[in-house]
């Protein structure tokens, strides 16, 4: 009677504490933002200036782009298409229960795991999209609602990609012109990629079946000792989305392996390793290894020193994006201006979104001193053949015992970016 009363009060104080962060945190002080039209703006690798409102131009190398080869000089709606397309994972409340806990939402807890979701996700929208990708609705979202996407539409779009694959259309329709055959191709691939996009979307919803849901990450933190309430730091988060994308059995996802960097090295040849092992299981035309390097960048606050550097990964164009940020508030930072970043805030609890039906709403998932030594290295051949005894890893589990020592000491993992 003793435990079952104790459970009680623990159950209440679990509700308690949810309702009380269901209740902090869906309250938003709406600020504005505001940006320069005189200096350039990086969003994961694309280059944008505000400057030319009414055509796109090539931009002359004292605008600070600095990856020609990438730059795209567009005005101010382009770049909003752009970072709208981008996942928008927050705190949710009023989803399936999780197992083994009373909570029904993750305010509070969970923003380091929503901020390693939108970095898979921006890994697998690059994958399967490619970085010329933006959500044809995009600029439509603020006077969108859930009714805008009818089942009609979703009907339509499947079938067509459908019968484009299995070649039915070759059988029922005549002869098409070189016209009307591009434009046949352009339509195909427009649904072909918003059933990627949304396929994609729902691999990390709020549900127990979901492969990279809220739920599955939580099972897999459970073998490093974290459960359902507690704080994730960036390093955890990382072995968990290597674990879940390890794990997933999904086709499509077959030939996606994720390596976690040790120590802040990436030993090439395991990067290599991992990209021959997704070849073996996949399709070789889909592989993709995503490289996550959990780092930190100073003490107890965040040192100006690596400021430029953390600005170069943003410039790349294959770059995922970088998580973490204050102690226990975790941000999803994609881009700058000039000394800004720019950042997702995960901290905003909204309504559950059940995945599982036709036409989910699809907007409510959306939205100068030089470094004195290396974040982290690149090092030829394998972990293993420099005798690191620290570095082993025990693929039974989630971390090998040393990488739980090497946790441990980072005792303050709160400030480790990933």
């Amino acid at each position: 009677m003793e435990a079952t009363g104790t459970d009680e009060v623990d159950k209440l104080k679990t509700k308690f504490i949810s309702a009380w962060n269901n209740m902090k945190y869906s309250w938003v002080l709406k600020t504005k933002t505001y940006f320069s039209r005189n200096s350039p703006v990086l969003l994961l690798g694309k280059c944008y200036h505000f400057k030319y409102e009414d055509e796109n131009k090539l931009l002359p190398a004292r605008s600070g782009c600095t990856i020609e080869d990438h730059v795209i000089a567009g005005n101010v709606e382009e770049f909003r298409k752009d970072f709208i397309s981008r996942i928008w994972l927050t705190y949710r409340e009023e989803f399936p229960q999780i197992e083994g806990s009373a909570l029904t939402t993750d305010c509070g807890w969970g923003c380091t795991l929503r901020t390693g979701q939108m970095l898979l996700a921006q890994g697998l929208i690059l994958h399967f999209l490619g970085r010329a990708w933006t959500w044809p609705d995009a600029l439509n979202i603020e006077n969108s609602d859930s009714e805008s996407w009818t089942s009609n539409t979703v009907k339509k779009f499947t079938a067509s990609f459908e019968a484009s694959l299995s070649g039915e259309r070759e059988l029922k329709t005549p002869a098409l012109s070189q016209k009307e055959t591009i434009r046949r191709y352009s339509d195909d691939h427009e649904m072909r990629n918003e059933i990627y996009h949304r396929k994609i979307i729902s691999w990390f919803g709020d549900s127990p079946l979901a492969l990279f849901g809220l739920h599955q990450l939580i099972e897999y933190g459970k073998k490093s000792g974290k459960k359902a309430g507690d704080w994730y730091g960036p390093a955890v988060v990382a072995h968990i989305l290597r674990k879940a994308v390890e794990e997933a059995r999904h086709p499509d996802l077959q030939g996606i392996t994720i390596y976690v960097a040790q120590d802040c090295t990436v030993y090439s040849s395991d990067v290599i390793d991992k990209q021959c092992t997704s070849m073996a299981s996949g399709n070789t035309d889909d592989k993709a290894v995503i490289i996550l390097i959990p780092v930190r960048l100073g003490g107890e606050r965040t040192n100006t020193d690596y400021l430029d550097f953390v600005k170069g990964i943003l410039s790349l164009e294959y770059c995922v994006g970088i998580i973490g940020g204050k102690p226990k508030q975790s941000y999803y930072f994609a881009g700058f201006q000039d000394d800004s970043l720019i950042y997702m805030d995960p901290h905003y609890c909204q309504s559950f979104v059940d995945v599982s039906i036709k036409d989910f709403p699809l907007e409510m998932l959306k939205i100068s001193s030089k470094e004195k030594y290396p974040l982290f290295t690149f090092v030829n051949g394998h972990s293993r053949d420099y005798d690191f005894t620290s570095t082993t890893t025990n693929e039974e589990d989630l971390f090998s015992e040393d990488e739980k020592k090497r946790l441990k000491r980072f005792s303050t993992e709160e400030f480790v970016l990933l």
